[in-house]
């Protein structure tokens, strides 16, 4: 959390507050959340509109331009865990862990950044910077083709869980759409990426894009603090078919869904509109990583001295 629909909403509602005004003041509390030096981030966002807003994954970039002739340049912000950004009036009372405070021009409004657990950053990068940040993830899972859905997935060994949760693979999903995704295309989280038959991966493409696009429309979901940019909670929680649910009947056929680790986060699905496959991806790392961390390796066994111990 947050994931593409909540950064998506987050995009949406700066589009329409933030659109077009010009910071005049930048105040940060705790240097931390800002990726390299907090002053020079002051120095080259004031004085500068916002003029764009673009999103891939869940990365979010605000353009700036000042002056006529002055080459733009780039807020990223990163929401991490539980960063939010909202606007609100410049005498709102200051929550806690509000770190950094950007004041606009002849407006009583203002835009905050504020993240409890400091897994969020922000960023003021050039143009050429921006694309090597968004060149180093994969195609965004609401922009994605077929045919670049079924590349990306030919030929992978691993769980297709971990596969989903690759940015450098697919960027925007984390945990719950995840889940969901799965879930809606009946395939278990430890089914191996590229042995899922064509028709099946079909269904888990038009999955993703299905549960994606219908939280967008809910605002995405809210567990404890995300919120949207008007302080708002996601309403896309009451639709959640598995996640977070284990021990609870499946809506679909009753059985009680459960909850596993898959590539070291935890997965809910329900065992029988999931099934295991005949030969599931390992629960941690696929086993070639294992091989290229100097993992220990099973020697190959003999059938005839097999036969002999009984096996």
């Amino acid at each position: 959390m947050p994931e593409l629909p909540e950064v998506e909403t987050v995009l949406r509602g700066l589009s329409r507050l933030a659109l077009g005004r010009k910071i005049v003041g930048v105040e940060v509390s705790n240097p931390a959340v800002i990726t390299g030096s907090a002053a020079e981030f002051k120095q080259g966002v004031v004085g500068r509109f916002i003029t764009s807003l673009r999103r891939k994954g869940k990365a979010l970039a605000a353009e700036l331009r000042g002056s006529s002739g002055s080459a733009p340049a780039h807020i990223v912000i990163r929401l991490g865990m539980t960063g939010s950004v909202t606007i609100v009036e410049q005498s709102s009372p200051l929550q806690p862990h509000t770190h950094v405070r950007f004041r606009f021009e002849d407006c009583a409004e203002e835009m905050r950044f504020r993240d409890p657990r400091r897994f969020g950053s922000l960023r003021y990068c050039s143009d050429g910077e921006l694309e090597a940040i968004f060149g180093r993830m994969g195609p965004d899972a609401l922009e994605i083709s077929r045919e670049d859905f079924e590349e990306a997935r030919r030929g992978r060994t691993g769980a297709v869980k971990g596969w989903l949760l690759n940015q450098a693979m697919l960027a925007g999903l984390g945990n719950i759409y995840a889940d969901e995704a799965l879930y809606q295309a009946r395939i278990h989280p430890r089914a191996p990426a590229g042995r899922i038959s064509t028709g099946k991966s079909r269904e888990l493409f038009c999955a993703i894009q299905k549960v994606l696009d219908r939280a967008v429309k809910l605002q995405g979901t809210t567990f404890r603090d995300y919120i949207d940019i008007e302080g708002r909670p996601g309403n896309y929680g009451q639709r959640l078919r598995v996640y977070q649910r284990d021990g609870k009947p499946c809506r679909r056929c009753g059985t009680i869904l459960r909850r596993i680790i898959v590539c070291g986060r935890s997965s809910h699905f329900c065992p029988e509109c999931q099934p295991l496959p005949r030969r599931p991806a390992a629960p941690g790392r696929p086993r070639t990583a294992r091989a290229k961390a100097g993992g220990p390796k099973r020697r190959p066994q003999n059938r005839d001295s097999r036969s002999r111990r009984g096996v």
